[in-house]
């Protein structure tokens, strides 16, 4: 309920996994933080629903979009539901000291607009605690570019913290970050009252941004024209 005594609409919670492999543990710490989140979300009153961009399924597409910058019809859906989203949950595989290619691929195909101010949290899973910083060297700052909101707390899994409870103690910590979050509202208030102080191009955020002025003379000059 909010102030007023009336139903919250439901937090849109979307996660995007990078596992490759069925089952995947980058999956499992996914399903894990997000059922998290949607606890968290529910003692203070707020359903939560979730979807799943897994990027196994979008491998072809992202392909793709990298080589030639066409969306293909589940690249398209993802990017509609990554716009639509009040959080997002983060999870990758690291591969020699890296997250996995195709999760960084993902989103460095989308538009650099659509994410602006989203609230994030940023997770990742190796077989050995050498990679647990990944999240906050790399990860950490391709969201950054992305102008995001990464929650404080980085999520990391090696094989040996599955039993461990501070990884529980973490992510409780994370999904709770990520609904003060939600729940502020920051990322619509800075699409209605600051959107236009950022600097968009032309068809960025979907296609949405069309505050561009194109009578200018470097707009005429880019569509071919003289001035």
């Amino acid at each position: 309920m909010n102030t007023n005594g009336q139903a919250r609409n439901p937090y849109r919670l979307v996660v995007v996994s990078g596992g490759t492999s069925n089952p995947s543990s980058t999956r499992m710490l996914a399903d894990r933080i997000s059922a998290r989140v949607g606890a968290v979300a529910g003692r203070r009153g707020a359903p939560v629903t979730v979807t799943v961009i897994d990027l196994r399924e979008l491998a072809t597409e992202i392909t793709t979009a990298l080589v030639s910058q066409l969306m293909g019809p589940k690249m398209t859906a993802a990017i509609d539901t990554l716009a639509a989203a009040d959080g997002l949950v983060v999870a990758a595989p690291v591969y020699k000291a890296a997250p996995s290619g195709l999760l960084t691929s993902f989103f460095h195909v989308l538009d650099n607009d659509l994410l602006i101010a989203k609230p994030v949290i940023l997770a990742a899973t190796a077989g050995t605690s050498r990679h647990a910083l990944v999240v906050d060297e790399q990860m950490r700052a391709l969201f950054a570019f992305l102008r995001t909101m990464t929650v404080p707390t980085s999520l990391f899994a090696a094989s040996e913290d599955w039993n461990d409870t501070d990884l529980n103690k973490r992510i409780d910590r994370a999904a709770l970050e990520l609904v003060l979050l939600m729940e502020s509202g920051f990322a619509h208030k800075v699409k209605d009252e600051s959107w236009d102080s950022y600097q968009h191009t032309f068809g960025s955020a979907g296609g949405s941004e069309t505050g561009i002025d194109l009578d200018t003379d470097l707009m005429r000059l880019a569509a071919g024209g003289g001035k």
